[in-house]
């Protein structure tokens, strides 16, 4: 299967949206991504997403 990785800008958006409280399926939503594209970043950015 073929994905796309997010761009550095939505990356930004998903570490607002982590310290806005937003859980994973949540942040899926609110991008338009699949939450299985969320989890990725998550695990290929875990310093960032915490950052």
């Amino acid at each position: 299967m073929k994905y796309k990785q997010l761009n550095l800008e939505k990356r930004y958006q998903i570490s607002a949206l982590i310290k806005a409280g937003l859980n994973q399926k949540s942040i899926a939503v609110e991008l338009g991504v699949h939450p299985s594209t969320i989890s990725r970043e998550f695990k290929r950015n875990s310093d960032f997403v915490r950052g």
